[in-house]
């Protein structure tokens, strides 16, 4: 089971959530948090405002061609 990435959460996730920070990732580069259906908007937002926000997928929708990075621990 993939986890929320949401600190505490322990819920099964349903949501990939694909960014980068244009600063130090290449514009194909996608880093990827996971989120469950309470915190897919609280993580969307905190990264929408910072502009790293790419696309907000579900979590068993096909990725792009191996661009993403493997889901990343507690945020």
């Amino acid at each position: 089971m993939v986890q929320c990435s949401r600190r505490g959460c322990r819920a099964r996730a349903t949501w990939r959530l694909e960014w980068n920070n244009p600063k130090i990732h290449t514009p194909a580069r996608r880093k990827v948090w996971t989120a469950c259906d309470e915190h897919r908007e609280h993580l969307a937002e905190f990264l929408r405002l910072r502009g790293f926000l790419k696309d907000v997928l579900p979590i068993d929708a096909p990725e792009a061609s191996g661009a993403a990075d493997t889901p990343e621990g507690s945020r």
